[in-house]
């Protein structure tokens, strides 16, 4: 069975590189508390660790961290690629590997900024149903990015 990647594309009205920064070494400021397996414990931060292999997670309330994934490709100012290993229960699964692309293109006046996320098939028996879930998941978060990089654009005079 194969399944449609989930494709999002925004505009934020920054320079790539500074959409780039602003994505990667940022999350904690734009990325929505919300998706966490465990409702009760929350979320103070998502992480980043900005190179290839780097390690993609939440920061907890108790200290801990919870694993998102991993960077499989980092190419500022214009790719990132990071590997998704939460299940359909967003449960940590390191056995689990889906593919999250984002590419940052210079636009007039800003950048696009475009994201895939593929290879959802690999969630089995309930990939259709994560697949529809996961699509209002991404425009949440990428709402979150959008309204922040809004809030840090020059006006043009």
């Amino acid at each position: 069975m194969s399944i449609a990647p989930i494709r999002q594309d925004v505009f934020v009205p920054i320079p790539q590189a500074r959409a780039f920064a602003l994505f990667t070494g940022a999350m904690e400021r734009w990325w929505p508390n919300q998706g966490c397996a465990d409702q009760a414990e929350q979320m103070l931060a998502v992480k980043l660790e900005p190179r290839l292999g780097g390690r993609w997670y939440r920061r907890m309330g108790n200290g801990t961290d919870a694993e998102l994934g991993t960077v499989l490709a980092w190419e500022p100012p214009g790719r990132l690629v990071l590997g998704w290993q939460v299940d359909a229960a967003m449960r940590f699964d390191p056995a689990l590997l889906t593919e999250v692309e984002i590419r940052f293109e210079p636009a007039e006046g800003g950048t696009l900024v475009a994201l895939e996320h593929r290879n959802l098939e690999r969630f089995g028996d309930s990939a259709v149903a994560f697949a529809q879930r996961i699509q209002g998941g991404w425009s949440a978060v990428l709402g979150g990015y959008v309204a922040l990089a809004s809030t840090l654009a020059e006006p043009v005079s």
